[in-house]
């Protein structure tokens, strides 16, 4: 015990006199799955729930502080903890679907989660990915629970108690329970959704115990319905009774499945006979896999905390939404049309948040995987008549964009394969044509923008500035696949026109995108701080920067580069200063920006979050240094309070992620990356193709933190971006950090990325 007790004390003075060291840890244990969770409807501080899941799982678990229907299911203040509930939320703004809990009670029998609910503390919790235990004080009880891909194995631990329930709630809006004692077991169904569902859509649920029930009854309306066995109602459940000894564990396995009660049985094979130690032991090893794919150290131990809860958090969607058949088939409800077909499906995804860096993220670091996921994109193609943009489960509508163009780009570009490319191709040609059955679908305002070369201001179509910028980056995605798939440039000649139709929302006067009318005439009055209305989520100042695939024709558009460095810096000197009039209020995106003292900088919503990268194609890389590691330290931090605003289905943490190795897919659908700075002295990226990516920076520290050399495979190296087939072939990057900005490295035109201008 006391040597022990000597190596761990080494071991903290080791960490906080030089710095995390890789060998030192297993990267799962510095994840804080409750990163984001101090966040309400008015702040958002992350938005997250603390997901008990495997990577990319089909269904998570958590903890539910709230009541039925709220999207903040898990809030760090609160108090009371009422049930342990799967979830398949990816946004509290787009809220849940499939949703039933299980909860562990004792004495008197309470139903309804105002009154059952029990007081807890996070000094009483542990939240980890593949984990989580928190005692119950009201009831004396601990809930340990630890996942599979679609099922999960709890652990009551009891006191001695006459009355100890489990209570099985499956959640209104239309559900079914039915008993089966002798066989220890509970089956059931929710239809409880927030949308994009067809008309039978269900979440088939079982629920096996290891102890004989004492008694089993169902409930409806928060009642016992005595003598009945089986019910179907607007909100049913069950409620278990053992008779149980102090410190006795009673456990549940528990599956589900969107496809039939067979399949939900199939599903909880996942559990084996393991015990609940060994599936949790499983569970730590896959993550400690994954996380260990990208290895850190020579860091503080707070900033190795944000980079693995920021990496825990890339890792979990889009969820898979398919499963395993009885000969081992991989099959999969389709959420668009109602059966069960062949073939992959994912779900839980706003393209409009993940196209920037999350999927950027996977096509480096997951291919394989990526080609799933266009599998399952075609998949919805073929099933619905349109590529998702935001989908839970099925199209929802939200957002704008028509950003599945990118994506599938990427994907090809970077070269995946074994998917469908000629039914996406013709998805992606859909979707310029015209609007979808939601405006989030295709194109809406596309008959202005094909026709005038933007979406004007005055005709009924919100958000159109916003939209004609990010139509013309898909242009530009279509252009490049279509060249990629030797499609004849008559053909393909259109999109590449209208990746330039960025410049037809570009005014000269304030050198800011602005809304256009029809007859061609600028929106009047303007002001550059004004959200939403022209802008999605934003403002002018924000939404200027979306000029992915053609920085260089922004400069020129601007004057030239002085000029164009003049309005960045411009962001973070302008003050917090906001027009609310169009949502008429302050809406949480605009707060998280005025309280963060950087300016008009708005770091927790997706629009801007590429724009620090963007002085490398100016010529002053230094200044890009410097407000990476700005943002890395003031708008992150391991606790609840740790991201500035939404974190969107991982984009804000793959942002963390990509920016601590110390590049960003700035133009996805292009084979570059804009560099940065690393955050840490040592990281070993692991590729899926064996090779790895050695990043160094043995100077690195909180003061220096830029660049004033660079090697590339032992060879010096000038350029302000990385090529995607180098990094894929093993890459040993090495860079010397300085205090200082050294102002010549990259300043010349041969050291500036990509720019469709410069072609």
């Amino acid at each position: 015990m006391v040597k022990r007790s000597i190596a761990l004390l080494l071991l903290i003075i080791n960490i906080s006199v030089f710095g995390v060291k890789a060998q030192d840890y297993a990267p799962v244990d510095f994840v804080n799955t409750l990163m984001g969770t101090d966040s309400e409807f008015k702040l958002s501080a992350g938005n997250t729930y603390p997901a008990i899941a495997l990577p990319w799982g089909m269904n998570f678990w958590t903890p539910q502080t709230s009541r039925i229907g709220d999207g903040w299911v898990y809030n760090y203040d609160a108090y009371k903890i009422r049930g342990f509930k799967q979830t398949h939320q990816p946004s509290p703004w787009i809220n849940d679907y499939g949703q039933f809990s299980l909860f562990p009670l004792t004495g008197d029998l309470k139903i309804k989660g105002d009154d059952r609910e029990s007081w807890f503390s996070h000094k009483a919790e542990t939240a980890k990915p593949h984990y989580y235990k928190v005692y119950l004080a009201d009831y004396d009880v601990t809930t340990e629970i630890t996942p599979t891909e679609r099922a999960a194995m709890f652990r009551f631990t009891f006191p001695e108690n006459d009355q100890s329930y489990v209570l099985i709630d499956a959640f209104d809006h239309g559900s079914y329970i039915k008993l089966i004692p002798e066989e220890k077991k509970i089956i059931g169904y929710t239809t409880r959704n927030s949308g994009g569902v067809p008309e039978n859509f269900k979440n088939y649920f079982v629920v096996e115990f290891d102890k004989a029930f004492e008694t089993s009854d169902v409930w409806s309306k928060d009642q016992l319905v005595p003598d009945v066995k089986e019910l179907k109602d607007y909100h049913v459940g069950a409620a278990i009774r053992f008779k149980t000894a102090k410190g006795e564990q009673v456990h549940a396995k528990v599956a589900s499945s969107f496809i039939s009660f067979e399949q939900a049985e199939l599903n909880l094979n996942e559990l084996g006979n393991n015990s609940f130690d060994e599936l949790k032991t499983a569970g730590e090893k896959v993550w400690n896999e994954e996380l260990s794919r990208i290895k850190v150290d020579g860091g503080s131990e707070q900033q190795v905390r944000t980079f693995y809860s920021c990496l825990y958090r890339v890792l979990l969607f889009p969820r898979k939404f398919y499963e395993f058949d009885k000969d081992g088939k991989v099959v999969h409800y389709s959420p668009y049309n109602g059966e069960v077909l062949p073939g992959y499906m994912f779900t839980d995804n706003g393209f409009w948040d993940t196209f920037r860096a999350v999927f950027p993220f996977f096509n480096l670091m997951y291919p394989s995987l990526n080609e799933k996921i266009q599998e399952g994109l075609a998949n919805t193609y073929k099933e619905s008549g349109w590529l998702p943009e935001w989908a839970s489960p099925g199209h929802r509508d939200c957002m704008i964009g028509s950003n599945s163009a990118t994506i599938v780009a990427d994907a090809w570009l970077k070269g995946g394969r074994g998917y469908d490319i000629d039914a996406l191709w013709d998805a992606v040609v859909k979707n310029t044509q015209s609007v979808g059955p939601l405006h989030s679908v295709g194109r809406f305002g596309a008959e202005y923008y094909n026709k005038l070369g933007y979406v004007p201001y005055n005709v009924g179509v919100n958000e159109n500035v916003a939209r004609t910028l990010e139509y013309a980056f898909a242009d530009y995605c279509i252009y490049q696949l279509g060249k990629s798939l030797g499609k004849p440039e008559s053909e393909i000649e259109i999109y590449a026109k209208r990746s330039m139709n960025y410049k037809n929302v570009f005014d000269k006067e304030s050198k800011l995108m602005r809304g256009r009318n029809e007859d061609g005439t600028f929106q009047s009055p303007f002001s550059p701080f004004k959200w939403g209305d022209a802008f999605t989520e934003g403002n002018s100042w924000h939404y200027t920067w979306s000029v992915f695939h053609d920085v260089q024709g922004l400069i020129d558009l601007m004057g030239g580069k002085d000029d164009f460095v003049n309005m960045l810096d411009s962001v973070f000197v302008v003050p917090p200063v906001f027009d609310d009039s169009y949502y008429g209020g302050v809406i949480h995106e605009i707060r998280e920006m005025q309280i963060m003292n950087m300016g008009n900088y708005a770091h927790g919503n997706q629009p801007i979050q590429h724009m620090i990268y963007l002085y490398n194609f100016a010529g002053q890389p230094w200044k890009t240094q410097y407000w990476v590691r700005q943002v890395m330290d003031r708008l992150y931090n391991p606790n609840a309070d740790g991201y500035c605003g939404d974190e969107d289905n991982g984009q804000t943490s793959a942002w963390y992620v990509f920016s601590s190795m110390g590049f960003y897919p700035v133009t996805p659908a292009v084979d570059e990356y804009v560099l940065g700075a690393p955050l840490f002295k040592n990281i070993t990226v692991t590729l899926e193709n064996g090779k790895t990516i050695e990043i160094k920076a043995p100077e690195n520290g909180k003061d220096n933190v830029y660049i004033n050399k660079m090697m590339m495979n032992g060879k010096a190296y000038d350029k302000n971006y990385l090529k995607y087939e180098d990094l894929m072939n093993g890459a040993a990057i090495e860079f010397e950090m300085t205090k200082d900005p050294n102002q010549k490295r990259g300043s010349k035109k041969s050291a500036f990325p990509y720019s469709f201008s410069n072609k």
